[in-house]
């Protein structure tokens, strides 16, 4: 063995003898086995994972995988340029000055990698997120996260290029500390809103289709949440844009929330004393069982609600499938009750007064 060792010792010292006496050839040699080493090594290892994530029956290792060839390759590229800079016979100062570049390279080829891989992941989470985890991610505030998730890398990257370059960020950091307290104040309106609307997003009160009613009694249908305001349609058919930071210390009523989307509605009818109550309630529940829009689940219901003034006050109630249907089913109901009554001899009392004259004056 020592024999073998010998003879390959006496056969590569010339060769290593030429390489001492020839640093510009030894640091390029450096650089051209580097970038053999690296071509041949990531294609490889790239390669065999490729095979291992085509088993896989999700693209996001694939789409993963793709974009991290790139920074690893020139990772290892750049170590290896690196290392054969310093073997050259160049100046302190412009060693320095490539070796810093080689890296700030690097640091931009990685920060552009992050930056795509961020978006994939939060497209992942925001449309196909089933985790209460991140459900602050989702299509509505994908913009926000992306772009914050942006300027962090792109801070953090500039951050370690500038401490490669030897450059002081203190300065930088007041500087940038007394613009954001500025822009905090002149746009806290905005960010009010921005906030309130993440929130909403995250604590979802309410969801698009949903009716709403506000706390000035306002009610429409929820059409669109964004980061910044809610519209709604009302009744009237005209959009109301809210901003954000109203409808979070708003109370809202949701009549499309709760177990189901079904919405109860109330007929109040009175009847002049003396009707068969009986009578009445049997030819109410007649109505509201044969009214196609009234569920038959839960079933509708009549209450005797008090003795008025010149009535006895009752109130047919039922459900709806749906809030937008309240309107079109209280006309219904109304014009039928109008008719049956008129039809069963049930009397509907009015408000009425009579005027008694006591006297006549005197001519």
């Amino acid at each position: 063995m020592d024999k073998y060792l010998a003879i390959l010792s006496s056969f590569f010292s010339p060769l290593l003898q030429v390489f001492d006496q020839q640093p510009w050839l030894k640091g390029g040699s450096v650089m051209l086995v580097t970038f053999i080493f690296a071509s041949v090594t990531s294609w490889i290892i790239f390669k065999v994972l490729k095979i291992a994530t085509q088993k896989t029956d999700s693209l996001l290792d694939d789409r993963l995988l793709n974009i991290a060839r790139v920074p690893i390759y020139y990772s290892l590229l750049m170590t290896g340029f690196t290392t054969g800079v310093n073997m050259m016979p160049l100046s302190v100062s412009i060693t320095s000055k490539l070796q810093n570049g080689f890296q700030t390279i690097g640091i931009l080829i990685w920060m552009i990698a992050l930056i795509r891989i961020s978006k994939i992941i939060l497209h992942q989470l925001a449309w196909g997120n089933k985790n209460t985890l991140f459900r602050l991610i989702r299509p509505q505030t994908l913009p926000l996260f992306d772009n914050l998730l942006k300027l962090l890398i792109i801070a953090l990257a500039l951050y370690i290029t500038f401490q490669v370059w030897g450059i002081d960020m203190t300065a930088w950091l007041a500087s940038a500390g007394v613009i954001g307290i500025a822009v905090g104040f002149a746009a806290k309106d905005t960010l009010a809103n921005l906030f309130s609307g993440v929130f909403i997003l995250a604590d979802t009160p309410y969801k698009i289709g949903d009716y709403i009613v506000l706390d000035g009694n306002q009610r429409g249908k929820v059409t669109h949440i964004g980061i910044r305001s809610t519209r709604m349609i009302t009744r009237d058919d005209v959009e109301v844009t809210i901003p954000n930071a109203i409808m979070g210390n708003s109370k809202i009523t949701n009549q499309s929330g709760g177990p189901h989307p079904k919405f109860r509605i109330r007929v109040k009818i009175g009847v002049a004393y003396g009707s068969d109550i009986d009578h009445v309630r049997e030819v109410l529940m007649e109505i509201a069982k044969a009214e196609p829009l009234i569920t038959k689940f839960p079933t509708p219901r009549v209450r005797f609600r008090a003795f008025g003034a010149s009535s006895l006050d009752l109130e047919l109630l039922g459900w709806i499938e749906d809030p937008e249907l309240r309107g079109r089913t209280l006309d219904k109901l109304n014009t039928t009750i109008y008719k049956r009554f008129n039809t069963e001899n049930i009397e509907i009392p009015y408000a009425k007064q009579d005027l008694y004259i006591k006297e006549f004056p005197q001519q």
